[in-house]
């Protein structure tokens, strides 16, 4: 019998977040004792039939269990540790850049000559270029681990609604056997109690039967509970993973998806305004050259000189930005790494929750 919740039932069901909370479970239960559907639940429960008595409430009962194999096996095949090496690896590149770099020598950065200071803007363009490609494969990888993290928060969403659902069933399948067992004492019970006092073997029969039956009842609304409360608990435990999982994509956003284009392009343009710092130079100094021989040009072309390289050696971004960039991704990748131990504990503590859960669960069936 499929007792989701009910969209023409009078009961309107508290949102999720507020339902599954255990000072909620008793103004469930009244709400439910009056609802149509589950009194015509009760009045099918037939007490003479130990099989039916027995599998009560079965569907919802196995499908909690097999819900909570699905939960652990979520937490055992999450990709954290494939998130640590990616940060080791970003880590690694990043250890490679160097503000000095971009930085004046006393001396001027590219010497007196043009060649030697050519093999050097050439040493660290080539540095930086396959810095860049390292980065780019490694930006590639953290926003696949950024998809997977929204896929999964996602997906937890559905599971959590669909955790509500089976509660919700196996509420109604309680209330219902409740509502029985409470009709079969109060008014089968005595009957048959009465009958059987003034010496009828027939009724003594019948209330041997009654007692049992209203055992086994009372035993499966126990087994049926104890299935509930998997699914009470496991709420928190979803819930838990979501947190997790949002934290690490708000922190991959703010530290490596946003930041590392703006580093990568920052390092373009400083080893850009670096060359053209080269050429730059190195006109001028051709130009100082000029001047010896050629001594009446010579305060005209200098001023010229020196009107180009002012204008050659000013980078669009600042060095200042190269490195505010670099600082924000170390203290992410710092921050996710916090974040994903934090993590991986609270996962490897609800894992071994819910295997607790499952292992008391299993051995209630048995006895």
């Amino acid at each position: 019998m499929n007792l989701s919740p009910n969209p023409s039932s009078n009961f309107t069901p508290a949102p999720t977040e507020d339902l599954l909370n255990e000072a909620k479970v008793s103004d469930i239960k009244l709400a439910l004792r009056k609802e149509p559907e589950i009194q015509n639940l009760a009045r099918s429960i037939d007490e003479r039939d130990q099989i039916q008595v027995l599998e009560f409430g079965k569907e919802p009962a196995v499908q909690v269990s097999r819900f909570s194999d699905q939960i652990l096996a979520n937490m055992r095949t999450t990709k954290v540790e494939d998130s640590g090496e990616l940060l080791k690896q970003l880590g690694r590149i990043m250890d490679k850049f160097d503000p000095k770099d971009f930085q004046k020598s006393s001396g001027g950065l590219f010497g007196k000559l043009f060649k030697k200071g050519e093999k050097m803007i050439e040493k660290i363009f080539g540095k930086y270029q396959t810095m860049g490609s390292e980065i780019d494969k490694v930006y590639v990888e953290i926003s696949k681990y950024r998809q997977e993290m929204v896929d999964a928060t996602s997906m937890l969403e559905g599971m959590y609604e669909q955790n509500y659902q089976f509660y919700m069933a196996l509420e109604k399948y309680i209330v219902a056997g409740e509502l029985k067992v409470e009709d079969l004492k109060n008014n089968q019970l005595p009957q048959l109690e009465a009958k059987a006092a003034s010496g009828d073997q027939l009724a003594s029969m019948q209330l041997d039967s009654l007692k049992n039956a209203i055992e086994l009842l009372e035993q499966r609304i126990y087994d049926l509970e104890m299935a509930k409360m998997v699914a009470l608990q496991t709420a928190p435990q979803i819930r838990m993973l979501q947190r997790g999982n949002t934290k690490l994509i708000g922190k991959i956003n703010s530290a490596f998806v946003t930041t590392i284009p703006i580093f990568k392009n920052g390092l373009i343009q400083a080893v850009a305004a670096k060359r053209q710092k080269l050429v730059a130079d190195s006109m001028s100094e051709l130009d100082r050259r000029t001047n010896e021989m050629l001594l009446r040009n010579a305060q005209n072309i200098s001023q010229q000189s020196a009107d180009i390289a002012r204008l050659a050696g000013g980078p669009s971004i600042k060095i200042e930005t190269i490195e505010e960039s670099w600082n924000i991704i170390i203290k992410g990748m710092q921050e996710t790494k916090a974040i994903e131990d934090e993590n991986r504990r609270l996962r490897e503590e609800g894992t071994k929750r819910l295997e607790q859960l499952q292992d008391n669960f299993k051995k209630l069936k048995q006895q």
